[in-house]
């Protein structure tokens, strides 16, 4: 494939997935150009990602979850739960900050196992299971906090979602390690997609136009390389961010290396096809819920150690901004279809414009006047891209 062939594909057959990206860019610019440059500031970067990290967890279970034709409408009641059941441990009955995020991540396997129990096994719509969760899981929280709030946890907690690696390396007035670990993520990328690159030759499938690749890699390298020099410029490296760096790194692979990953897919795309070709599933309907509520867990423990404290009404329409990053990422509303990179770029979309918004000054009304109208321009782009393709065909 030449170049030009690349860079007509991207527009056109391709807009579905390459659009996000475009999207991204050019709200960044926006954003940037309406703020006066201070949304790009070290310090306004490296809040961003302490305040949407939660968020960007849940869409990674969430965007399985859809690609598995299902909807999940329980998240944000299940953070609040797994913030109070770990805020009782730690502050009320002093047990160590790891006991605290421990049981978070339990509570979270149990209540993605009950969940998917009813969906997989009795055979009850997601919607329906996950909407009496919501529901429940509320209830619960309540009744665990006993209608109050508790705060504030000890510092080794808050260090989950509030802490920095800085300093390792030194710096003169940046942070040395920040970089470095940046440009090995970097390499990794660029040995990765060479890889992929190579197997695909080997089996003589189509390929991007060699200068269409240097170019993507080297893109991505700026972006990247950018990003780290703004945190290192600010307080370094956060902790939270590898552990989102992790889950993303680790949920693109099982997406789309693994058979659960692939049979996910089936199930989203065609469920008689998938029953017909041997697929397994009501285990796999179940362990997507169960791998969802154990990430409603990590986002639990990281939005109580962010809030330090946990309280009833904590979580409050998570759900939905959850859901709205994995459409606007890419993910289709009928299943079988989206990505976890979509996600997390719909994610940073949605957070990127609030956070926009905020400096800008703008009344919270607008704001949700705002991604309303997103969430719904690109659920019609989905729906769009199916017609221009069944008129195709």
């Amino acid at each position: 494939m030449t170049a030009v062939e690349g860079l007509r594909d991207i527009f056109t057959k391709n807009l579905r997935t390459s659009g996000i990206y475009i999207a991204f860019v050019v709200i960044i610019a926006l954003f940037a150009v309406l703020t006066d440059g201070v949304l790009l500031a070290p310090g306004n970067i490296t809040n961003i990602v302490l305040q949407y990290s939660y968020i960007l967890i849940l869409a990674i279970g969430m965007v399985i979850v859809i690609i598995g034709g299902h909807i999940d409408l329980s998240v944000g009641s299940v953070v609040a739960l797994t913030g109070a059941v770990s805020a009782i441990l730690v502050i009320k009955n002093g047990q160590p900050w790891w006991v605290g995020i421990l049981a978070a991540l339990v509570v979270g396997l149990l209540v993605g196992a009950w969940q998917g129990f009813w969906v997989a096994y009795v055979g009850i719509p997601a919607f329906i299971v996950t909407l009496a969760g919501m529901l429940l899981f509320r209830g619960l929280t309540y009744e665990v906090l006993n209608n109050i709030s508790l705060s504030p946890f000890p510092r080794d907690y808050q260090q989950v979602a509030g802490g920095f690696l800085n300093g390792l390396l030194g710096g003169p007035g940046y942070d040395v390690f920040t970089l470095v670990i940046a440009a090995i993520a970097v390499v990794g990328f660029a040995f990765s997609s060479w890889r992929s690159r190579m197997g695909r030759v080997r089996y003589q499938q189509a390929v991007e136009a060699l200068p269409l690749f240097i170019a993507k890699i080297v893109l991505v390298a700026v972006v990247v390389m950018a990003f780290a020099w703004q945190l290192a410029h600010s307080r370094g490296l956060p902790i939270v961010l590898i552990i989102l760096a992790v889950l993303i790194l680790t949920y693109n692979t099982v997406t789309n290396r693994t058979v659960f990953g692939r049979h996910v897919y089936a199930i989203g795309g065609n469920l008689n096809a998938a029953q017909l070709s041997g697929v397994k599933v009501k285990q796999v309907n179940f362990w997507i819920f169960v791998n969802m509520g154990f990430l409603a867990g990590v986002a639990g423990a990281i939005y109580s150690s962010r809030s330090n404290g946990a309280q009833p009404g904590a979580g409050n329409m998570f759900e939905l901004d959850a859901i709205a990053a994995c459409f606007i990422g890419g993910a289709s509303t009928t299943g079988g279809v989206g990505r976890v990179t979509g996600a997390m770029v719909g994610g940073l979309i949605m957070a990127v414009m609030s956070n926009g918004m905020q400096l800008m000054g703008v009344p919270q009304s607008t704001q949700q006047i705002v991604k309303g109208l997103v969430l719904l321009l690109a659920v019609a782009f989905d729906i769009y891209n199916k017609r221009r393709a069944g008129a195709a065909r």
